[in-house]
């Protein structure tokens, strides 16, 4: 087992917490013992990840007053209707303050069961137990949490810190090929935006990340995490720097909106984004045609979409307007400087980022 401390910045108000990763930890006792001072917990998961691995979680748990909620899987669930279930659920069983809240799951559980815990009585301890690989290099870390709206995704959320992340890459044996293809995209962004000899590795072993290699997904996981709380311990609220791990994610949000949630995964709208938004930065002449060719590529090795569904350009641009990165009214796109190097640019001409859009297709 390795762990990586996400220590954050003193005056943010929020706690540093570990990040476990490796094989087997899902079921270890240890690692969730020194949360459940309370007594109690609540675990919250979906249709899918119950049957797999609910069952370990609560032997883990044994000894503290135990409720279990499950909600329906896929993006829908981010909702209002589905986190008065879970409010629901919580308030039957008495949950207090002290309750220890561990999101099972992918994402999508994570966001909403962490909304959840930032909400539930002012806000409730919680431990990511991610199940997915999207989960395990992004959304887990970071404290992040949010539930859709019918304008945009994660339009609805808070801030709230986990724990701790007990990430058990034992899980991604049962990950769907498709589900484990939409986590890539996240390890490329992790790649393309913030390091270059990451791109490099993964241009050397993405046939090893498909096949599921331990070692080299362990590796992707751990490389991700370090990067992310690298950014997450410097800028928590996304006032600046951490703003870079949104590469691709203006483009992709408005492909899940425009398309509708569910249809295209997460993963794969971002990898839609990620080539606009390289086409973007080949517009500002801020790389060339052959770093734009490395992008296209990796993200077509990881067997991810280069183009984004039949959505014309205009209706793009209308569902980006509402973009919830934009400051003071102005919409901010996260451009490559170099692979490896992310900045952020914003006041773009509304010309360029057609241009873009249309260039992505072709």
């Amino acid at each position: 087992m390795e762990s990586i401390g996400v220590a954050l910045l003193p005056d943010s108000g929020s706690r540093s917490y570990p990040i476990h990763i490796g094989a087997g930890l899902i079921g270890r006792a240890e690692l969730y013992r020194p949360y459940l001072a309370g007594g109690s917990a609540a675990i919250v998961t979906n249709a899918v990840v119950a049957p797999l691995y609910l069952s370990q979680v609560r032997q883990a748990l044994k000894g503290a007053r135990l409720t279990e909620i499950v909600v329906p899987d896929g993006e829908q669930t981010k909702s209002w209707e589905v986190l008065e279930t879970v409010f629901d659920a919580l308030l039957a069983a008495r949950c207090g303050r002290d309750t220890l809240l561990v999101a099972l799951g992918g994402g999508v559980v994570g966001d909403l069961a962490g909304f959840a815990a930032a909400v539930y009585q002012r806000g409730i301890p919680f431990l990511q137990v991610p199940t997915t690989l999207l989960a395990q290099v992004d959304s887990s870390v970071g404290g992040k949490t949010a539930i859709n709206h019918a304008r945009g995704k994660n339009m609805i959320g808070a801030f709230h810190q986990p724990r701790a992340v007990i990430s058990d890459v034992s899980t991604l044996d049962t990950l769907p090929d498709r589900e484990l293809r939409a986590g890539l995209a996240e390890v490329i962004k992790h790649a393309l935006a913030l390091d270059l000899a990451f791109v490099d590795w993964l241009e050397r072993n993405m046939e090893k990340v498909l096949e599921r290699d331990r070692g080299a997904l362990t590796y992707a996981v751990k490389r991700c995490c370090e990067l992310k709380a690298g950014i997450v311990a410097a800028d928590e609220r996304e006032a600046g720097v951490r703003a870079l791990l949104n590469f691709g994610h203006t483009f992709g949000h408005a492909i899940e909106a425009g398309a509708g949630y569910g249809s295209w995964l997460h993963g794969e709208a971002i990898a839609a984004g990620m080539v606009m938004a390289a086409e973007l930065s080949l517009g500002l002449n801020l790389i060339g045609k052959a770093d734009v060719a490395r992008v296209r590529r990796l993200i077509e090795r990881a067997g991810l979409p280069l183009r984004g569904p039949a959505l014309a350009p205009q209706r793009l641009m209308e569902l980006m307007a509402g973009d919830k990165k934009a400051a003071q009214g102005k919409l901010r796109f996260v451009v490559l400087e170099g692979l490896g190097r992310a900045a952020l640019r914003g006041e773009l001409e509304e010309r360029r980022i057609r241009e873009a859009i249309v260039a992505a297709t072709q």
